[in-house]
């Protein structure tokens, strides 16, 4: 627990699958309780470095899944890029003792900005922040008005992980229910190499400067937060969507 709240139960995922060398990705699943309920998925990038592992998007895992990312080095930090996301981040500190470092988003219950703030994060992450992963720097999406942020990890031609604003369900999966299937295609979610809508609303940021941001960064894959992971010529995948905002 933090405070008086509960940690999340671990919800359906998959296996921790290496898509670069040190460099794993897990589909897992979060439930909305509406109306209507909805679950979808959501994803977590795991960089493991001298034996240290960095948690970016954190999903929390069954005790298979724990006994999995055990096996592959011991978690010391979880990085938080998206102001809506975080709900996992205090089992991983709590379970660990990992350091949490997030963009400059408040950890509210909700997304409405009003709910219980349920964790302090260890260092508040701006551009000019030291991170604790190699050849990695943070991109801000300054005027994202929940916090948000991409990472750019500078191997394999250039790997951005990303949070909510850029996304890639070409097609909903396992994990969607019924009515996040019909709503959430209905509402623009399920497209391949999308700015995420429901993001975009929410979050508000200035169109120009996020797509001017991204295009000038250069990298070849994107591991986003939502939908498949984008392995090779990423950046011109999202051009079109980022040059009709």
């Amino acid at each position: 627990m933090t405070g008086n709240r509960t940690f999340p139960e671990a919800q359906r995922h998959g296996d921790l699958d290496e898509i670069f060398p040190g460099i794993y990705f897990v589909t897992g699943s979060v439930a909305m309780k509406g109306p209507p309920p909805m679950r979808f998925s959501r994803n977590m990038t795991v960089v493991a470095q001298d034996g240290e592992l960095v948690l970016i998007n954190s999903v929390r895992l069954d005790a298979a899944g724990l006994a999995a990312l055990d096996a592959l080095g011991n978690v010391k930090h979880v990085i938080r890029l998206a102001g809506f996301h975080g709900m996992d981040d205090p089992f991983y500190k709590d379970r660990y003792g990992a350091t949490v470092w997030s963009v400059d988003g408040s950890y509210f219950a909700g997304f409405d900005g009003k709910g219980e703030t349920y964790l302090t994060p260890d260092v508040r992450m701006d551009e000019t922040t030291g991170l604790p992963l190699k050849n990695a720097r943070l991109i801000d999406i300054k005027s994202a008005k929940t916090g948000e942020a991409l990472l750019l990890i500078d191997r394999e031609g250039g790997i951005l992980v990303a949070g909510d604003c850029l996304q890639n369900w070409a097609k909903t999966n396992r994990y969607f229910n019924l009515p996040a299937r019909l709503m959430m295609k209905m509402m623009g979610f399920i497209k391949p190499h999308n700015v995420g809508p429901g993001w975009l609303k929410g979050a508000n940021p200035d169109r120009q400067e996020l797509r001017e941001t991204i295009l000038a960064l250069e990298f070849d894959h994107l591991l986003p937060a939502h939908g498949d992971p984008v392995i090779g010529g990423a950046k011109q995948h999202y051009r079109p969507a980022l040059e009709a905002l």
